[in-house]
């Protein structure tokens, strides 16, 4: 008998838990034998949904009313897979299972290891992810001894990273004023670090003909936002110190498809593309680029470490050793910036990454200057993904992970530990 699987994920939205959600559908569908897929199509924050009539959508549409009615019938499901942050994991089944990107700092916040408890099984995108997780430590007190010991997360925690797409970009119509051009692909948020990332290109290159493409949203992809951005953009260059640049910065905004999206890495007159963000959970942008062969500026510190990393001979070294194939930014681990607290989400004991900006202008610099040697290492490097991540690998171990150890769980220990971390 199939498995019933409730997926409840924000799998028609526009964002990267919507792209997360989307992955496993997908994964689940590649073995229909063993699953009885169901979908709870959830929102995410203020993020656009997907529109196009697609097959994929149509499938989805498909499984949509088909949980309605199964639902409505009073049907049950033997397991839920919840795609969001884990403060909004729910008992849905007998078996629950949270997937998640994580956080971007070094610590989870108590309300996040509380929902840890709540599940019976963690998958993460990255094994930065997992080891936040697995490292945060809060004391609590036993109500009956009034002993103190460190609680954690319950586990286990497994990873499965995102699968490299094999597909074929399409062609992408872009007006740029010069021949080389860097790439930044964030939202425009203090998480992703956006403004720095163009302060200090246009300090670096302020009188030279080379040009930064951000592709970037506020919120979402609506004409709404696209003014708010463009406004906050506008602003950002009409100080007066960069007013009389020669350097360009143009604005790419809305909803791309995956092929587009191919396009733009694969555009002629984008070389590289930079990301300079506080901490990511694994990096899509940058796994995607990575993929299709565009040298990466960025710091070695966060979910991107998960893959921008290959496994080479060394002199005088018996073992392979993990070699970086990105021009790697000097970065510091400091507490995160008091606006950039979210209560149950960041805490401010936490910290995250802060790119050096000499460091930062100096390697931009090299890839201009040197940009045929860090293409050859981005070559390299896109090999190693389309080999080591493909779709088939990455949904095997995902499914994997899902059917093994789907007994119902005892809730004595989890009761007990509820008691002692949360009173």
């Amino acid at each position: 008998m199939k498995l019933k699987v409730l997926v409840r994920a924000p799998v028609l939205s526009q964002s990267g838990y919507g792209e997360h959600g989307r992955f496993v559908l997908r994964a689940l569908r590649a073995q229909e034998d063993v699953f009885d897929i169901f979908v709870n199509p959830v929102g995410w924050g203020r993020t656009s949904w997907m529109w196009e009539e697609t097959d994929e959508r149509a499938w989805i549409d498909h499984l949509v009313q088909k949980t309605a009615q199964h639902t409505n019938s009073g049907g049950t499901f033997d397991v839920s897979l919840q795609v969001c942050i884990p403060n909004e994991w729910q008992k849905l089944a007998p078996v629950n299972i949270g997937c998640t990107a994580g956080i971007e700092t070094t610590l989870i916040s108590p309300e996040w290891v509380k929902a840890t408890y709540g599940v019976d099984k963690i998958i993460m995108v990255s094994q930065f992810a997992k080891d936040t997780f697995t490292k945060t430590l809060y004391e609590a007190m036993n109500p009956e001894t009034n002993e103190k010991r460190s609680i954690g997360v319950k586990g286990p925690v497994e990873v499965v990273n995102y699968p490299h797409k094999d597909i074929e970009p399409s062609d992408v119509e872009l007006d740029l004023k010069y021949d080389f051009n860097f790439l930044a692909i964030s939202q425009w948020s203090p998480r992703k670090n956006l403004e720095n990332t163009i302060r200090w290109f246009i300090e670096e290159f302020y009188d030279q003909e080379i040009g930064l493409v951000v592709k970037t949203s506020t919120a979402n992809n609506s004409h709404i936002d696209f003014l708010h951005t463009k406004h906050n953009l506008l602003a950002l260059l009409g100080q007066e110190r960069y007013k009389n640049r020669t350097c360009s910065v143009s604005l790419v905004h809305g909803y791309l498809k995956d092929d587009e999206m191919l396009g733009l890495y694969h555009h002629e007159k984008i070389k590289a593309l930079i990301n300079i963000s506080h901490g990511e959970g694994f990096g899509l942008p940058m796994f995607e680029a990575a993929g299709a062969g565009l040298p990466i500026v960025t710091i070695g510190w966060g979910g991107q470490v998960d893959f921008l990393y290959v496994p080479e001979k060394v002199k005088g070294k018996r073992k392979k050793q993990l070699m970086p194939k990105f021009a790697e930014v000097e970065h510091n681990i400091a507490p995160v910036q008091e606006h950039a607290v979210w209560p149950g989400v960041i805490v401010k004991e936490s910290s995250w990454a802060y790119a050096d900006p000499a460091s930062y202008k100096m390697k931009l610099r090299e890839v201009y200057k040197n940009h045929a040697m860090f293409k050859k290492r981005a070559t390299v490097l896109q090999k190693h993904i389309q080999e080591n991540f493909t779709e088939e690998q990455m949904y095997k171990q995902f499914t994997d992970i899902v059917k093994e150890g789907l007994e119902i769980p005892d809730d004595t220990e989890v009761d007990q530990m509820y008691a002692e971390l949360f009173g």
